[in-house]
């Protein structure tokens, strides 16, 4: 179990790291991108151990993702997007994607079809998560700003 959850970690972190850099992230936000990528990860692996499909734990995660975002942005003076995009790798889709591809491309059009819904829910269940981290951040940047 410990094995697991270290590979896990360490996974996610190069994962996010490398999008990083493939991306040009300033060299200063590689690793709060790394950690956002982990917490993100973390929570979306976490909830796939309770069996909960893939949505919810992609909407959540991406929903951590979107706060721990919010909260590096501001620490470090440097625009959001910066922190998401890179965290976001590990949660994208790409191996149903691919089967969805590979099912179309041999003939097998319901089953692709299949998979193309997947990927469309899952992308939607990230974006939701990023919309609600937005919900909750926005009153509190406007208390911030009353004081």
């Amino acid at each position: 179990m410990w094995l697991q959850l270290l590979l896990q970690i360490g996974f996610s972190y190069l994962a996010t790291i490398a999008f990083g850099i493939c991306t040009n992230v300033p060299r200063r936000a590689l690793n709060a991108c790394g950690i956002t990528g982990v917490a993100g990860w973390l929570v979306y692996w976490g909830l796939l151990q309770f069996k909960l499909g893939h949505m919810l734990p992609n909407l959540v995660g991406a929903f951590v993702i979107a706060l721990v975002s919010l909260f590096f942005a501001r620490r470090d003076k440097i625009p959001v997007i910066i922190f998401n995009i890179p965290s976001l790798v590990p949660l994208v889709p790409g191996g149903i994607a691919y089967r969805g591809v590979r099912a179309f491309v041999l003939g097998h059009y319901t089953q692709g079809l299949g998979f193309a819904v997947q990927v469309l829910m899952i992308s939607g269940s990230i974006a939701v998560g990023f919309m609600l981290a937005q919900f909750v951040s926005a009153p509190h940047q406007l208390l911030k700003r009353r004081d």
